[in-house]
């Protein structure tokens, strides 16, 4: 028989595990769609789309647990639409959603650049920008001495190939990263003293950003970069609690 917990021990547990009242977010953290009131079974996925809903209602769970939530700032406020169809679904099958944006890119152990170094035999040793959500850190693969090196390694541990902006031949010394859409962030990794820099997306200024200074830049997709984090999460809290945990991959080549 499955066990079940109360929506609001596993909500206060999420909390205080990532920290979450600390951050000043794009949204909120925590609990963004209210459901039934015990939770036996729960997905994770790294974004609320309809697909991993309707997943999540197939397996029968009683939470849905992700990165990229509802709510951002900025959004259209009507539930029209794309939201409207996504929380009808929610709402429609008693579901509860979960968001952690910035707690779960941050988190030592459980987040996003964590488990991306985990994944790359990244060894972090500082942090940098703001909320010290940037890595830095050296690579110890064997293999990786050039970018190219580090190329491969990224496509053979994540499945695609990023994008390289840079001399592949070029030595790798510090790497910094920060996944998702973190290209912004290229000029403190700079600063910070990384040769090479690693996030999930690029954008026209960041091409010549990394040109200029000769620093190394790849792009390894958004959604590539942050399917670790959300599922380490996942099972955390099922081993803590006892409960059931799916982790549900929706494909996303961005």
């Amino acid at each position: 028989m499955t066990r079940h917990i109360s929506r609001n021990e596993f909500a206060v547990y999420l909390g205080q595990t990532l920290n979450a009242a600390q951050y000043r977010d794009y949204c909120p953290n925590g609990l963004q769609v209210e459901g039934r009131a015990t939770i036996g079974r729960v997905v994770s996925g790294v974004t609320a789309s309809l697909a991993l809903i309707e997943a999540a209602v197939e397996w029968q769970a009683d939470a849905i647990l992700v990165h990229h939530g509802y709510f951002w700032r900025g959004e259209d406020m009507r539930v029209i639409g794309q939201k409207q169809r996504r929380l009808k679904l929610l709402l429609g099958h008693d579901i509860n959603l979960f968001g952690y944006h910035l707690p779960l890119d941050s988190h030592a152990e459980l987040g996003n650049n964590a488990q991306l170094a985990k994944r790359l035999d990244f060894d972090a040793t500082g942090r940098f920008g703001e909320n010290d959500i940037g890595w830095i850190g050296r690579c110890h693969a064997p293999a990786v001495k050039t970018a190219a090196d580090l190329a491969m390694l990224i496509e053979k541990r994540l499945g695609r190939m990023p994008l390289l902006i840079g001399d592949p031949q070029q030595a790798i010394g510090q790497v910094a990263w920060c996944t998702g859409a973190a290209q912004g962030m290229l000029g403190d990794a700079i600063e910070a003293g990384a040769t090479a820099y690693i996030s999930g997306e690029i954008s026209e200024p960041t091409v010549h950003l990394a040109r200029e200074t000769g620093t190394v830049y790849l792009a390894a997709g958004h959604h590539a970069t942050e399917r670790y984090g959300i599922q380490a999460l996942g099972e955390h809290v099922a081993r803590h609690f006892g409960i059931e945990h799916r982790f549900i991959d929706i494909d996303n080549p961005v």
